[in-house]
């Protein structure tokens, strides 16, 4: 069956129709594979707001209900939406399944986050009072999301934001809309089962950057969650602050590997495999330094040389296939910027942009070295002293992911403290990609501070309050001050 005819089963099965003028190209082919309608952002944002008036009146524990309800219909679609990930976005269906588990996990996550949503008692200095912090809903959320993970990046940001009272609107990438759509009929499912949800609690708006600028410019819109580049980045931050809304940004990673004499040279090259080439390097986690030492880089360089040349690239619906193609073209002409003849293009399936990993030997971090080529082209820079190789790895723009190889217990505790890596993630022993739901996902520099996921995240999409109650007869001032009116 053609790309296009297994996309129109899927969308089939989800009650998806496929009409309007946003055109969806598969990767692997090149072919168009569906349509999708661009939507109203003024209309969205006027929906969210009334949404979000009862939205917030609900219980946080009932709230959790509707996303208990996503996660099950999100199981037994499983597999559904996950083809539909590969013959939109070009993963190979291993990916595309992890990425569809992730959903799943967050929901789950969110739903006992659900009556975890906990203030602070604080104790007052003023006889007879008591002070606390609790969290209120913030109000509409946007979330802007990148082709690499066309539906769990909104699942991270969507379940979070609903358990603590808020409607959300989607902007999804453009070049995949229709597992927007999907994921969509699945939202509606789950709603219809809930029950009594407001119209317009989660809405999703399709369209060009246009489309993305208006609703990023809308004062309703109280917090932006943006995923993409640095560049993007640079143009959602400023005008969200310009109208004092709040940015969540999840932007550029040039993530860096140190190996250092004492590791386990194969369990690395088998780390830098999938951290590299993986996605075929479209992750903002995805490997593109590797910093190693001067006695291990010859031995390890062949072996990952061995290793790029035997890896099988080709159609991503192909199980054994663990590289698909980028993209577009435009991704390959990126990649074709830095590379120039030295571009390895593999004959895979015809229309599509196959390409094999590229490992380039960098003298020093320099040049394209400390920029983010969004394709698998792996630098290799060889280092003699540890103090060198933690500063070369925080050398660079950005600050999402980071790892280290090593056995010596004072390099792993050295990568990991206020000296080490200056990045967000920071593993040892494992690559820099792969993150859990469990743990706080985000970085700094121009990767955008922003966090998501795990850990106390959830606070970015509440507001806080804090309360003095005065439950005895005298009115003590803080600080001990005095202001009585002589009578």
């Amino acid at each position: 069956m053609s790309v296009a005819g297994e996309v129109a089963e899927i969308l089939k099965q989800f009650g998806v129709r496929s009409e309007g003028s946003l055109v969806s190209r598969s990767p692997i082919d090149g072919s168009e594979i569906g349509r999708a309608s661009p939507g109203n952002p003024k209309t969205a944002c006027a929906q969210a707001v009334k949404a979000f008036e009862l939205w917030r009146t609900v219980p946080a524990p009932r709230r959790g209900e509707l996303v208990r309800l996503l996660g099950e219909e999100l199981r037994l679609a499983k597999v559904s939406l996950a083809s539909l990930v590969t013959l939109e976005a070009g993963k190979i269906i291993q990916e595309s399944l992890g990425e569809v588990q992730e959903m799943i996990d967050i929901c789950d996550f969110a739903v006992g986050l659900s009556r975890q949503l906990y203030g602070l008692t604080i104790a007052s200095e003023r006889p007879n009072h008591r002070m606390m912090e609790q969290w209120h809903p913030l109000g509409p959320v946007l979330v802007i999301s990148a082709f690499n993970f066309p539906v769990a990046v909104w699942a991270w940001n969507s379940a979070l934001a609903l358990v603590c009272g808020n409607p959300v609107i989607w902007k999804p990438s453009e070049k995949t809309p229709l597992c927007a759509e999907a994921v969509m009929a699945l939202v509606r499912r789950a709603l219809e089962r809930f029950g009594d949800a407001p119209d317009g609690l989660v809405q999703l708006v399709q369209g060009e950057r246009e489309v993305g600028a208006a609703l990023v410019a809308d004062q309703r819109v109280a917090l932006v969650s943006a995923t993409g580049s640095t560049a993007m980045g640079r143009a959602v931050g400023p005008k969200v602050a310009q109208r004092f809304g709040r940015v969540l940004l999840e932007l550029g990673g040039n993530n860096a590997m140190i190996v250092c004499p004492s590791a386990d040279v194969e369990l690395a090259a088998r780390a830098i495999l999938f951290a590299a080439a993986g996605t075929a390097g479209q992750r903002c986690t995805t490997l593109r330094r590797l910093i190693v030492h001067e006695s291990v880089a010859d031995g390890l360089v062949e072996r990952l040389r061995n290793l790029f040349a035997q890896v099988k690239i080709g159609d991503p619906r192909d199980p054994e296939t663990l590289i698909g193609p980028l993209i577009d073209e435009a991704a390959f002409t990126g990649m074709t910027n830095v590379l120039g003849d030295r571009i390895e293009r593999v004959d895979a399936v015809r229309g599509g942009f196959y390409v094999r990993p590229a490992i380039i030997e960098a003298p020093a971090q320099e040049g394209m070295v400390l920029k983010e080529t969004f394709a698998p082209i792996l630098y290799v820079l060889r280092y003699r002293d540890f103090d060198e190789a933690i500063s070369l790895n925080n050398s660079v723009p950005q600050g999402l992911s980071s790892s280290i190889f090593t056995t010596d217990l004072k390099e792993a505790e050295r990568f990991m403290s206020a000296s080490g890596s200056d990045c967000g993630i920071a593993n040892v022993n494992i690559g820099p990609s792969g993150a859990e739901i469990g743990g706080a996902f985000g970085g700094e520099k121009e990767t955008g501070g922003g966090r998501e996921s795990g850990s106390d995240s959830w606070r970015a999409y509440m507001r806080r309050q804090t309360n003095t109650i005065n439950y005895g007869s005298d009115l003590p001032l803080a600080q001990g001050i005095r202001f009585d009116v002589a009578e």
